[in-house]
């Protein structure tokens, strides 16, 4: 359960990233300092923004810029690499096209998956097999926003280990039969300018994505250093702000890790409105469980919920594929 949280906390989790592959890291006072900010702010907010990652800025900025470019492209080239059934819910999108809850999305977008093979998890995955399309211009797309998946995959392991430990597990409890093979979904995502000045006029035409929760374990969103957009809904409903902090991520928790904790930690609902008059860009990450993954409250969860399971299991790859097939209208 969230709280009346006012602000989004802000962790340095360089001593996680060093030394999280390490059994005995919960010795080290400053790892131990990390987990415990990160329980606080899973309990509090299910949002936290983390700096001290690993990741260089100058590839979090190239990764922002080279987005930029491909949505300055003509509407003709980017469909080049248009978005269908057919192509497993892989490639392009444009304004209007994503829905939130019956209601169109003010954004563009490439959306991608993890690539799958027909078969791998029987006819569960059929929906999304198939590979990623990537536009040949801008040049190196396709290669620098791979090798930026390798890096957001790593990453979110480490911060996984640390979530294990701020629960009382191991420090591999989310690995094995729940993420041992992580799936992930990567959005590329572009917001036009906002089209009015007041709350009335953008909360009636500017809305980027309606509120929602996210599907997974865990989201690390890159998004314009300039451009306030992204909000996060409290215990009271109000909207707060997650205002761009250069050189971090925004991380948030998903349905799966919601489950797997039996409630202590939220998957907390939020949207996108940008309030600027210019385009802003969000590259979204979000790792996942195995696909076929089959989520349960974990035992250590329900000792502190009371000693009942609060939420039903839940296959990863069904809620996945459920909510894929109604995202989109043509």
């Amino acid at each position: 359960m969230t709280t009346n949280f006012q602000s989004i906390p802000l962790i340095d989790i360089s001593p996680l990233v060093a030394k999280c592959d390490d059994p005995n890291a919960m010795e080290d006072k400053d790892v131990a300092e990390v987990v415990r900010l990160l329980d606080r702010a899973c309990r509090d907010a299910g949002f936290f923004y983390v700096k001290g990652h690993g990741i260089p800025e100058s590839l979090i900025k190239e990764v922002r810029d080279v987005t930029h470019k491909f949505f300055d492209l003509p509407y003709e080239e980017k469909l080049k690499i248009k978005l269908s059934a057919e192509t497993g819910y892989r490639g392009y999108q444009h304004i209007g096209e994503n829905i939130t809850k019956g209601v169109p999305d003010r954004h563009e977008a490439i959306d991608c998956y993890r690539e799958l093979n027909k078969g791998m998890y029987g006819d569960l995955a059929d929906p999304l097999v198939g590979t990623n399309k990537w536009p040949k211009d801008p040049p190196d797309f396709k290669k620098l926003m791979e090798e930026y998946v390798v890096l957001c995959t790593e990453l979110s392991r480490k911060i996984m280990r640390g979530i294990a430990l701020a629960l009382g597990g191991s420090v591999d409890e989310f690995e094995g039969k729940i993420a041992g093979d992580p799936f992930w979904v990567f959005r590329i995502i572009g917001y036009p300018g906002a089209t009015s000045t007041s709350d009335e006029g953008l909360l009636k035409n500017d809305v980027g994505c309606g509120a929602h929760t996210d599907y997974g374990l865990l989201t690390l969103v890159n998004q314009d250093d300039d451009k306030t957009a992204l909000q996060v809904r409290n215990l009271s409903g109000e909207w707060i702000s997650a205002v761009p902090i250069p050189g971090t991520f925004v991380c948030n928790i998903g349905d799966m890790l919601k489950i797997l904790t039996n409630g202590v930690y939220e998957s907390t609902l939020h949207r996108v409105i940008n309030i600027s008059p210019n385009f802003r860009v969000c590259v979204a990450y979000f790792y996942e469980t195995n696909f076929d993954a089959a989520i349960s409250p974990l035992d250590m969860c329900v000792k502190k919920t009371g000693g009942k399971k609060k939420l039903q299991t839940a296959v990863y790859g069904e809620h996945l594929v459920s909510k894929v097939l109604t995202n989109f209208t043509y």
